[in-house]
This record gives structure tokens, sequence and C-alpha cells, in this order.
């Protein structure tokens, strides 16, 4: 009898696993892959993702696989590119893009190294239950066909956004908007870069960054309804895109591409109910957003830290577990709507608001302001500094002044 299953072993459950054998609990983690391997997903960890690797002991490790750590970054929305450097606190870049075989390889060894019991290549077959209630899984070895019934207090689904557990249970879903984009993405050599960049021209959406291997990968997005089209002739149509940013078009033309094209195109937004009777979910399987920003790494972190806590305080007897579980819901939601919503309206390619204009014109030329900028939205620096009324008046009568004159 385990205290948890955990079922999905990547970015939302071997953390959730490693977290929770850290506060003492009897952990089974189960994967139907075995490590190391690659998913084609993104792989961006920013927003804060970083400092919680660091204070997971594990950023260094993640740094040693050969993942650059990024300390600068650039965004250019047709005005101009606003550019800063030096973007790191205490040691703690802005930002990482490892690969996947290397990150879920360093989180599942982080877990197993807390005391968690791995079973990789094992695949589901069912949950077990008891009335409404979940009380595990029932599924084998894929290599040998044996089938084994695992029984615990709590089943996590951390298995995507096609999650076999939010299925299972028919977690409700709420917040709920389409597809609005569709991405593609690939790998190029020789195309040095220290630098993410974000760049949001002529209806495409790119970003860039260096990740293992030295290898620079770009990521390219356009609205779902182009869908049939890029699909045509996705190398056509991507380097085009890249063409309408011809400082970064240039650079990756003069490389070489080093992988295939990988596609991204179910890409629906929602929230379930992360929690139930026996059963609770995290990750994409618990809240899906577009790529736009990036998000869905840091916030599987996020959340994976949330749900571990309520869980540990459910088990320890310091409350009961369903109420320790309604109030992951409740912080998790808190946390993540503003992003949400926010990251919906990017998506639809939305113009960012005059005051949003009116700041990077305030920030064009001040690089102090803003590496400030660039360390305040990546959440390595306390947003009531930056966007406190004092700051942002002085910055935002500059921009007056300028016009004015």
């Amino acid at each position: 009898m385990y205290d948890a299953i955990v079922i999905g072993a990547r970015c939302g459950g071997a953390p959730t696993a490693m977290l929770l054998a850290r506060k003492g609990h009897r952990v089974l983690l189960v994967d139907r892959a075995v490590f190391p391997s690659d998913i084609p997903h993104g792989h961006l960890i920013r927003r804060g993702g970083p400092a919680r690797l660091a204070s997971w002991g594990l950023l260094e490790r993640v740094i040693a696989t050969g993942c650059p750590p990024i300390t600068a970054m650039s965004s250019d929305i047709g005005d101009f590119r606003l550019a800063a450097s030096d973007l790191a606190v205490d040691g703690v870049p802005v930002a990482l893009g490892p690969r996947r075989t290397a990150l879920d390889h360093v989180l599942v060894d982080a877990a197993v190294e807390a005391g968690v019991e791995l079973r990789a290549g094992f695949s589901v077959e069912s949950l077990t239950m008891e009335g409404d209630r979940v009380t595990g899984i029932r599924g084998g070895d894929r290599r040998t066909g044996t089938s084994v019934t695992e029984r615990a207090t709590l089943t996590i689904g951390a298995d995507g956004r096609n999650s076999h557990v939010a299925r299972a249970v028919s977690a409700p879903e709420y917040q709920q908007e389409p597809s609005l984009t569709c991405w593609y993405f690939s790998y190029w050599s020789d195309v040095p870069s220290d630098t993410l960049e974000l760049h949001d021209r002529h209806g495409r959406a790119i970003f860039a960054f260096p990740t293992n291997d030295g290898l620079f990968a770009v990521f390219a997005a356009w609205q779902s309804s182009e869908l049939s089209v890029v699909r045509a002739d996705i190398e056509r149509q991507f380097l085009a895109a890249l063409d309408g940013v011809p400082p970064l078009g240039d650079r990756v033309r003069a490389g070489r591409r080093a992988d295939r094209f990988y596609g991204a195109t179910d890409l629906r937004n929602f929230l379930r109910k992360p929690f139930g009777p026996g059963w609770a979910l995290v990750g994409d399987a618990g809240c899906h957003k577009d790529p736009y920003l990036a998000l869905g790494i840091t916030d599987a972190f996020r959340d994976a830290e949330l749900l571990a806590n309520a869980v540990h305080e459910g088990l320890s007897g310091r409350r009961d577990l369903d109420d320790a579980l309604a109030e992951y819901e409740r912080r998790r939601n808190e946390a993540t709507m503003p992003d949400y919503h926010v990251n919906i309206e990017r998506a639809r390619f939305t113009p960012i608001s005059t005051t949003e204009r009116m700041l990077r014109s305030a920030l064009r030329g001040n690089p102090e302001a803003t590496r400030q900028f660039f360390l305040t939205i990546e959440a390595l620096a306390p947003r009531e500094v930056f966007f406190g009324p004092e700051n942002m008046g002085r910055l935002m009568a500059s921009v007056r002044q300028h016009v004015s004159a």
C-alpha cells in the first residue's frame, strides 16, 4: 500500500513524487517510457522555473547535462528590439532550455534518490475503484507482459493534457478555449547564441534559444486556421516565418538544421478540477495552456510543489485531505489565471495595449531599466519595485516628455 501512486514521470510527475518522498511518504512512480527518452514537446524553462530547480538542488545538475544557462533576452513585437544581458540573480539564470532527454532524466533520478520506487516501461491499464473512490492502478511491464494491481491512498495523474486519469474519473473542465495556434520547431547547429529571443511579427510568433549539444532551438507559431497551409510545406513556411525577422532568419540560414521538424497542433486551453475521491491531477493533466508564453514546464514545477504540500498536509493528519486538495486547486488557479488569460490574448495575436507600448518606448535606450524589466517579468525581481507607482511614473513621464518635445 503506497501513500501515493504518480502516473507520468516527466516534469509534473517526477517532481511531485520527489517532493512527497522527501517529506517521508511512500511513493510509486510509473511511466510508459524508459529513461532517458525524448518527447517532441517544448522545453523552455522561464518565469521562476530555474529558481525552483535551484531550490530543489537540481539547477546545477541540469546545467551539467550540457544545457547552457540563458542570461540574456530580447523581444521584438514589430517596433524595435528590446534587449538586456547579465540576467541572473544569485547564480540563477533567467531561463534554461534543456532537451527533454536531459531534463526528465535529471528529474527521475532525483525522485529515485529521494526514495521513490520507479517502474519505467510500465503501462497503466485502468484505475481500480471502490464505489466512486480511486484506490490504485492495474497495469504491467510492457516488455514482459506481466500484470499487477497496486493500491494507494491517492493516485495522481501527471499524464499530460490527454490524461487517462482525467478521463477515467470524468474530471470536469472549465475556462475552456479551443486551439488557437499551431507550432513547429527544430534545431540548428553552428548558430552561436546565448540569448532567449522572442518575436511577434507579421502574424507569427517565434522564440529561439540555445540548448544541449551546442544546438539552437527555434519554435514558430501560426494561427490554427493556417495549419493546412503550413503542414503542406513545413520547411518552406518555417523559413518564410524566419525571414520576417531578418537578423534571426539570416543567422539560422547560415547554420545547418540538425534534426527533423516537430509539430504541436492539438493545443486547446483548459483547466480541470484537479482532485476528487482518491485522485489528483498535476501539470498539463490539470491545466493546459497554448505554448505562446512557454509556461508549461514552469507551471508544472509550481503545481508539483503546491500539490505535494497539500498531500503532505492531508496524509500527515494536519488537515483533512479533501480540504487540503481544495486549497491546492484554489492556489493553483490564483497563481495561473492571470497568465492564462494573457496567454490566450497573445495566442490570438491580439496587439499589446497602448500602456505596454509606452513602457517599451520608455525602456528603449535605458539599459539598466530594461535589465530590471526583464528580471521582473521573469520572476527574478519583485514586481512591486519595478511596477510600483514611483518607478512607473518616472518611466512614463520620460515618454510623455519625449512626445511633447
